[in-house]
């Protein structure tokens, strides 16, 4: 639980469950993401990677700034089911250990996904891999239940261009119910854990892609498939920048029904542009009541999985970027 509480702030004194009720933080108050975030009722969280929990300044601005803890990797079938049916879950129980000492919550990413699979895996087809497909979204989601509050319980299952076509992966070669029957897998093993799809180049809603998932989460609410978000990952460039209608594309989807979450967010670029950049895509959750939380895909420039893009909030030495003041801002202002 955070320590460096505004002194401004009346603590209750009722005891829930061993954590000190306060009053919610003010714009004035609310001095980190975090707590800007709380302000607003959504979440600021981020991804990270467990090998650089040694590393004090970036478990310092971890530890002060988010609220919400993704394991960027550690969590991915490779990593938690190495040999078929033996689990090792240290890699990620290290993070997520981490987070509720901190009194943080954790999405988990992701149970299953066309890449980061195990050896064992490819070796199985038809019947034999749906089976293993699903005994990992049971063994995993079941092991976290009570400590993972979301899952993105599919990845990146729709290809690229302009067909709105599903990607072309050994699960869907199972057949084209696989993406619901694993989530109906996760509901069952864990049933308060929020169910979410995650995918990326889903933020214009003009796109093809985009208009497929829409179809498909529109379909699951209509026949009662247990999602409970969609997961829009965000990662922005020059080409490819915040959508002038982002907004919109949210509201389509919470319209449906379910919670949206910009999950992996990174923008490429430095200065004011990269400021007034994520000043567009944290304004465009604020505009979407069910918009609920925010995500950046790391803590430091140095480590992102594009570290050349400088695209986070925090530059390589750990200093506040002119876009942690814009994101900051946007979230204090926020009514």
């Amino acid at each position: 639980m955070r320590e460096l509480l505004s002194k401004s702030l009346v603590v209750v004194s009722v005891v829930v469950a061993g954590v000190f009720a306060v009053e919610p933080a003010t714009a004035s108050t609310a001095t980190t993401l975090a707590t800007a975030a709380e302000r607003t009722g959504r979440y600021f969280g981020v991804g990270v990677q467990g090998y650089k929990l040694t590393d004090q300044t970036y478990v310092g601005i971890l530890n002060r700034e988010f609220g919400v803890v993704t394991p960027e990797n550690e969590m991915k079938l490779d990593a938690t089911e190495p040999q078929q049916n033996r689990f090792n879950f240290a890699p990620a129980d290290r993070i997520v250990d981490h987070a509720l000492q901190q009194g943080k919550r954790v999405r988990g990413h992701t149970l299953l996904w066309h890449a980061g699979q195990p050896s064992w895996l490819a070796g199985l087809r038809g019947t034999a891999l749906r089976a293993a497909m699903l005994n990992h979204v049971t063994q995993v989601t079941a092991y976290y239940r009570g400590k993972v509050y979301a899952w993105d319980v599919v990845n990146e299952a729709f290809a690229d261009g302009t067909t709105g076509a599903r990607r072309d992966s050994n699960f869907q070669r199972t057949g084209d119910d696989w993406i619901e029957a694993a989530f109906h897998a996760a509901r069952a093993a864990d049933p308060t854990a929020k169910l979410c799809y995650n995918d990326y180049n889903i933020e214009n809603r003009a796109h093809a892609k985009t208009q497929a998932v829409y179809r498909m989460v529109r379909d699951f609410k209509a026949r009662g498939v247990p999602i409970d978000c969609v997961g829009l990952q965000s990662h922005f460039t020059a080409n490819h920048p915040v959508p002038a209608d982002f907004a919109t594309t949210l509201r389509d989807f919470a319209d449906l029904g379910v919670d949206v979450q910009l999950t992996e967010l990174d923008i490429e670029g430095s200065g004011a542009a990269q400021a007034e950049n994520y000043r567009r895509a944290v304004t465009a959750c604020l505009a979407v009541s069910r918009c609920t939380g925010i995500t950046v895909w790391g803590v430091r420039d140095s480590d992102s999985w594009r570290a050349s893009a400088t695209p986070l909030l925090f530059d390589h030495s750990g200093a506040e970027k002119p876009a942690y003041t814009a994101v900051l801002d946007a979230l204090r202002c926020a009514r």
